[in-house]
């Protein structure tokens, strides 16, 4: 399974390994649970984030792993959005410090 991102003119493709997402469910679960005690987003504090706002929050950790080469966890929070966005194969990555900004598509 395929990921796009873009980060501004930059664009790439995270492969998730078959069975990838069925293996880390116990730690996105964990993921879930920490974000349920409210989290920064931006310059704001949201109480309990929906859907979008924690794969929004999720996307500006994988765009940390990239910048850190961090694969690993680059591949820990792609697999974590496509495991919570039913059908999401893009995510534009908002680069300038608004987490908000960060959009989703299904059909890239």
């Amino acid at each position: 399974m395929q990921l796009n991102l873009i980060i501004d003119d930059w664009s790439m493709d995270l492969e998730i390994p078959e069975g990838y997402l069925a293996t880390m469910s116990d730690s996105f679960d964990s993921m879930d649970r920490d974000m349920d005690r409210g989290w920064q987003i931006g310059q704001k504090w949201v109480k309990n984030p929906d859907p979008t706002q924690r794969c929004q929050l999720v996307a500006g950790k994988l765009l940390t792993a990239l910048e850190t080469d961090n694969e690993a966890l680059a591949l820990m929070m792609g697999s974590y959005i496509l495991s919570r966005m039913s059908g999401v194969r893009q995510v534009i990555i908002d680069n300038n410090g608004e987490p908000e900004e960060t959009r989703f598509n299904r059909n890239p």
